[in-house]
């Protein structure tokens, strides 16, 4: 779930709150659960790295510039973050919220996608940073999508689909590796991995990294000559179903 939903923009983190939720899986202690989503994030990260590394290469070689002002991006995000954590944990319980937040921005990036864009990758400059960057601070809310607020807002800037969506993923990289670090340490200081996980979080790690592979390799494919409609289409009727199971069970 983590590595299909990580890239697609259907939010990751909304997902990991709900399935659990769904099928009553809600028995892991807070700092396994936080130890586990380090993992999963871990392999989603090495699965982007993998298809984007003559990307990441140029970036480090031949767009140095580029790498930098996505470097930069992550900037408003991690700050967010680390101000608002608290803020951020004490909405995990709300189910409904994150149905709500599919709604919503499943429509804002409907709104988006009918935008007419024809800026390409290498025409990002540092108002495209800090304004996709500012888009990726507000997926810290369960529901919103990380990767569908930067392409919805990447539309905005006049960005095409592939563009925004190529955008979207290499920015995704320097926000997630800092937040495996910070998590990370939180885990050591935890004292690491619980006697006998190491395989399940293995499993984890590996299965993460192969969806989300998949997952970039088929959305830039679908976008290339398809719009975005089938994941609003999924977002609002998943939101729907979550609203109205919260809504049965709290009855």
């Amino acid at each position: 779930m983590q590595g299909l939903t990580e890239y697609l923009p259907v939010s990751s983190s909304g997902h990991l709150i709900i399935v659990p939720w769904l099928f009553g899986w809600n028995e892991l202690t807070p700092e396994l659960s936080r130890s586990f989503d380090v993992a999963l994030h871990l392999g989603t990260l090495v699965g982007a790295v993998i298809y984007f590394r003559a990307d990441l290469w140029r970036l480090a070689t031949e767009q140095r510039r580029l790498g930098v002002l996505l470097g930069l991006s992550a900037v408003p995000a991690a700050i967010t973050g680390a101000a608002l954590e608290s803020v951020v944990d004490e909405q995990l319980g709300a189910e409904w919220l994150v149905g709500v937040m599919l709604i919503v921005f499943g429509l804002v990036l409907a709104w988006a996608d009918r935008l007419a864009g024809r800026r390409t990758a290498e025409e990002f400059g540092p108002r495209d940073a800090l304004v996709m960057g500012l888009a990726q601070a507000a997926a810290l809310q369960p529901g919103v999508s990380r990767s569908g607020a930067t392409m919805s807002m990447g539309r905005k800037l006049g960005f095409d689909r592939d563009a925004a969506a190529r955008l979207s993923f290499l920015m995704s990289m320097p926000i997630i590796a800092g937040a495996l670090l910070y998590e990370g340490a939180g885990v050591v200081a935890d004292g690491g991995l619980p006697p006998g996980l190491a395989p399940a979080f293995a499993w984890g790690v590996v299965t993460s990294g192969i969806t989300g592979f998949i997952a970039v390799w088929g959305l830039l494919r679908l976008i290339r000559t398809r719009s975005f409609t089938p994941f609003v289409s999924y977002r609002i009727v998943a939101g729907v179903a979550i609203i109205a199971i919260a809504i049965a069970r709290s009855a």
